[in-house]
């Protein structure tokens, strides 16, 4: 066994992350960690890579093993380039190659210095570090980064950054690899080429993802939920089928527990009764007994608290009406998404592009581009990284910056636009959550009130403790949730979204593709979630570079 994990209690702040998480990993695995958004995973790395040591548990990794995972903070990289930052990472990689640039240097090496410079160069060769540097770049190149090799890491943008990291982890030659969430900034090529490391390796790989892609190629996933693990063996499709079995199965211990707890209830009021008219002291204390026997069974079953239930769509439409009841009855809570969009008849286009060619000083990054967008319609703008697909939907939009070098395209002057993009807007970043949501309203001069912007909040999974939390301090998963609060405001009837299914957490990504399945409006999206673009289907516009 590689790596034991038994966590029996860690808190952050007033919140209670876990209370009985247990697995191990063994050599070669490859896990897949999901579990909703906030409920700890990153934590849990930061705990098994010891940087979080203030919890009550062990974690015991094999001796020897090397352990690597990817980074979330980067005060480290100081003025590394990019190639310098990712060689810096691999284990020992630093330390042997200062051994060996500094040996040539000693006029006169001791016994002991000789023997450390021979261990080194056969550590270093045994790494496979003689050629990893020429590897690192033929990597960054496959993930579109070749061009930022030689410049400042600190210079990256976030999403090219967790690319990087991706590419050092690749590199590593490690026993145990920790990855979070590595595909939510990559296309349809380079997910791919990491899916296809990712089964070949021999390095054990433990990820944080809800990627659909790449749990199916997992060999066991382990959901975090409830405070604990549950474990279900082979791929995503298998986690599926597993989940319904076992959470149905669940609500019946849990229906059956509810009725026993009030019988509990009812029992301890009768003692109380029979208590109160007994005259008999024997009789009173028998009463008594029983009235406290009926008290410590209802606390520990009081203790076990309400499970958390998800079964997918698909699924919940193959179980039996009584299962369906109480899955409706005792679901997990999820997003409350509304859109408000009717159906329309209308013709008119509310969006176009026409032999369309958009570039920066001059130069292309594609040609060619037609499409027309009705009300009602679906568009999938699809390519590369890099090849131009936001920068169409900024031409499309009139923003500043992308350059039209050929054709025209716009928009309808009268539609009522909603945007899901990458990143928020930065005049939100420094706000607190409840202070961003009242300005998103105001901005488009729509009516808000302290209770909308409460139930705006309730809807979308946020809790009271939330609101004065700066939106740069929220969690991914909760910035993808504020993007759709922007999105959906002002009831658009074209909605634009930019891979809206990253850092969201598999429910909210279902509860996305029901209300985007049920939208009338028209949509143009770009995604590389084939499990999201098989759902929302559509026209596909192929945006190619310029050179093909």
């Amino acid at each position: 066994m590689l790596l034991q994990v038994e966590i029996s209690e860690k808190s952050f702040g007033t919140k209670e992350l876990f209370t009985h998480l247990k697995f191990d990993v063994d050599d070669h695995g490859k896990v897949g960690i999901i579990g909703r958004n906030g409920i700890g995973k990153s934590t849990l790395f930061g705990i098994i890579e010891g940087r979080d040591k203030d919890f009550a548990g062990r974690i015991i990794v094999r001796r020897g093993a090397t352990v690597v995972g990817t980074s979330q903070e980067y005060h480290d990289a100081g003025d590394k380039t990019v190639v310098e930052y990712i060689l810096s990472g691999l284990p020992n990689y630093a330390k042997l190659a200062k051994i060996l640039r500094e040996f040539p240097l000693l006029e006169n090496p001791t016994k002991h210095q000789l023997n450390v410079y021979s261990e080194a160069l056969t550590e270093f060769g045994d790494r496979g570090y003689y050629n990893v540097e020429g590897q690192v770049k033929e990597e960054l190149k496959k993930f579109q980064l070749e061009k930022y090799a030689d410049s400042p890491f600190a210079s990256l943008s976030g999403g090219q950054k967790r690319l990087s990291e991706v590419v050092k982890i690749m590199h590593s030659n490690a026993q145990l690899a920790l990855i979070d969430e590595p595909t939510n900034y990559m296309d349809y090529v380079a997910k791919n080429q990491f899916i296809d490391w990712m089964k070949k390796t021999g390095e054990a790989i433990v990820v944080i993802t809800h990627d659909r892609d790449v749990l199916q190629n997992v060999g066991r996933i382990i959901e975090i939920k409830d405070g604990g693990a549950v474990e279900y063996c082979g791929s995503y499709d298998d986690y599926i089928r597993q989940n319904l079995h076992s959470t149905a199965a669940s609500m019946k211990d849990y229906e059956l527990t509810e009725a026993r707890m009030k019988n509990l209830k009812q029992k301890i009021l009768d003692y109380q009764r029979l208590k109160e008219r007994a005259r008999n002291p024997g009789t009173i204390q028998s009463f008594k007994r029983l009235e406290n026997k009926a008290r410590v069974e209802l606390a520990e079953l009081e203790k076990i608290g309400r499970p958390s239930f998800w079964i997918d769509e698909e699924s919940i439409k193959s179980v039996g009406y009584k299962d369906a009841d109480r899955y409706a009855k005792y679901k997990a809570k999820n997003i409350k998404i509304n859109t408000k969009s009717t159906k329309s008849r209308s013709e008119r286009v509310l969006a176009y592009a026409d032999n369309l060619a958009v570039g920066y000083d001059g130069e292309p990054l594609f040609c060619g581009v037609n499409f027309q967008v009705r009300s009602g319609d679906r568009l999938e703008l699809h390519g590369r990284n890099g090849v131009g697909k936001s920068t169409l939907i900024r031409a499309m939009l009139g923003q500043s910056g992308p350059e039209i070098i050929e054709g025209k395209t716009g928009l309808d002057t009268t539609v009522r636009l909603g945007i899901y993009e990458q990143e928020i807007g930065d005049k939100y970043l420094n706000m607190p959550l409840g202070e961003a949501i009242e300005r998103i309203y105001l901005d488009r001069k729509l009516d808000i009130s302290d209770t909308k912007v409460r139930a705006l909040m309730s809807n979308y999974l946020f809790t009271d403790s939330d609101r004065n939390i700066l939106v740069h301090d929220l969690s991914g998963g909760q910035k993808a949730r504020l993007q759709i609060i922007n999105m959906l405001a002002d009831d658009p009837n074209l909605i634009i979204l930019d891979e809206p299914t990253s850092h969201l957490d598999l429910p909210s990504i279902e509860e996305l593709e029901r209300a985007l399945s049920n939208y009338h409006g028209a949509m143009i999206y770009i995604s590389h979630d084939n499990y999201f673009r098989r759902k929302l289907g559509g026209e596909v516009v192929e945006i190619k570079p310029f050179s093909e």
